[in-house]
């Protein structure tokens, strides 16, 4: 029997919309800032910050950080583990973050403090989703795509167990383990 797709949460178009406008303030914001420094978290981020990427009209590099959280399973353990660092020097540059989901706050947390140990001018942040609900940690985020509920959510990049990266929207799945 062929799997179910999961329940649409937030279509593509409405995606597609909405990256537009964080494009568009991004841009806005950053216009007198020369280039700045795109750190897209993998792997979750990837989708959002290429297309979000192609929409900006300011000069911009992109680096990529890596980090778990998720040790198995649909839990945050809480302790956040680097991967793979940004590989490029960010010391004095406008470094924007950009996440696939912030939930606990945790990995966003962990993630400026690590990055400005590199000296950056400014660090901000911008997350497709939000789970207000979740946070256990106050955190700023500037730039947020879509507030949602406890869902566990795929698609757009997101997975879980590693599937379901790839689906044009975001959906909701039921983890195994819940």
């Amino acid at each position: 029997m062929p799997e179910q797709q999961p329940a649409e949460l937030i279509s593509e178009a409405a995606i597609d919309a909405r990256v537009r406008e964080l494009a568009e303030q991004i841009s806005s914001d950053y216009a007198d800032k020369g280039d700045i420094v795109l750190v897209g978290v993998l792997k979750g981020s990837f989708i959002f910050l290429a297309d979000l990427s192609r929409r900006l009209t300011i000069p911009r590099t992109i680096e990529f950080i890596a980090v778990s959280s998720y040790d198995s399973g649909s839990v945050s353990s809480g302790a956040v583990r680097l991967v793979m660092d940004v590989r490029g020097n960010i010391e004095g540059r406008d470094v924007l973050i950009v996440e696939d989901i912030v939930d606990t706050g945790h990995t966003l947390k962990y993630l400026i403090g690590m990055l400005e140990s590199h000296r950056p001018a400014s660090i901000r942040t911008c997350a497709l989703l939000h789970k207000p609900g979740s946070a256990e940690v106050d955190v700023p985020i500037d730039y947020i795509g879509f507030g949602i509920g406890d869902e566990w959510v795929v698609g757009y990049g997101l997975d879980y167990a590693e599937r379901d990266r790839t689906l044009p929207y975001i959906g909701m799945v039921e983890p195994d383990d819940q």
